[in-house]
């Protein structure tokens, strides 16, 4: 039947930089919740969002169904890029699912469980799935009629995520390193395909 999807809400209100967590979260989910703050923080300037603009605020995540209790490192990419959309103003695409876990440096490293993710991506309607690439190797396990409902995207990097999972680019992006901006690039043409085809938005 497959696993069951997070939704991962944030909110940002008046305050001086702090980090509000709630939902019955773990300790390893905390610290990707930090880890995904930190990301955010440092690469502000870079990803075209105003420099001070978490130092002036609290920050407030959710994961809701708080009675039940949640960890692992899995919502890293997804808290960071919640935290971006959130900084930017960008929304992020109703039709995308997405899991792994983030360094500080934002690598996307692989997770557990990945076919029974997927399934509980398809089974609430999503069309696109970004996946950790040190997945790949376990992509052979997904049967074909999952890989016809859902467009699995590997991603090495944070940038090749936010590429595919906002709304619309980033303004003034500056990503460090020139194979990560090519590779990000790739990822929102691929997508751009998708929607020409018919993929919702």
């Amino acid at each position: 039947a497959g696993g069951e999807v997070l939704h991962v809400e944030a909110q940002i209100m008046a305050g001086k930089g702090t980090l509000i967590l709630t939902g019955q979260l773990g300790d390893v989910m905390k610290e990707s919740a930090q880890a995904a703050l930190s990301y955010a923080r440092v690469q502000a300037s870079s990803l075209g969002i105003e420099g001070d603009f978490f130092a002036d605020r609290q920050i407030h995540i959710h994961v809701p169904a708080g009675a039940v209790p949640k960890d692992g490192p899995s919502a890293g990419v997804t808290m960071a890029c919640v935290l971006v959309s959130l900084a930017s103003g960008i929304p992020i695409r109703r039709d995308v699912a997405m899991t792994g876990e983030l360094t500080l440096r934002g690598r996307v490293l692989p997770v557990g469980g990945l076919k029974e993710k997927l399934l509980a991506a398809a089974r609430a309607g999503m069309h696109v799935a970004i996946v950790p690439a040190g997945n790949l190797a376990e992509l052979s396990e997904i049967p074909d009629y999952l890989r016809q409902r859902i467009k699995l995207m590997p991603v090495h990097s944070m940038p090749e995520v936010l590429a595919i999972a906002l709304a619309r680019p980033l303004p003034q992006a500056k990503w460090h390193g020139a194979s990560t901006a090519a590779s990000a690039r790739r990822q929102s043409a691929k997508v751009a395909t998708h929607h020409r085809r018919g993929g919702a938005a």
